[in-house]
């Protein structure tokens, strides 16, 4: 019975730090996202004359104004995303190390 508990929370924990995996990749992928974004808006800051944005496999033309409001609403929510990740992320490791000390009480 008791090892059945052992590997069931073995089983828990490895679901729990593969779900924590799996966030911190997309922690990443959003943070990668975000500093592209900065980094368009910096290129835009000083362009001068027409600017173009890309949609697809198109280049559209576009006022400066319209694209730095884009950027922004966009760094806006991606920094949001990132926030509600971390958060999530907090959780989870609380949860993973709760376990952890449970599975060491456990097999002492």
């Amino acid at each position: 019975m008791e090892n059945a508990n052992l590997d069931e929370k073995v089983k828990e924990l490895q679901l729990l730090e593969q779900n924590l995996s799996n966030l911190l990749f997309q922690k990443q992928t959003f943070q990668l996202e975000l500093s592209e974004v900065i980094s368009a808006s910096e290129e835009l800051e000083g362009s001068k004359g027409d600017v173009f944005k890309i949609v697809g496999n198109v280049m559209i033309k576009s006022t400066k104004e319209r694209l730095e409001k884009e950027l922004e609403e966009k760094k806006d929510l991606i920094s949001m995303r990132i926030k509600n990740i971390e958060k999530q992320e907090k959780v989870l490791q609380g949860h993973v190390e709760e376990l952890r000390k449970s599975l060491l009480k456990q097999m002492k």
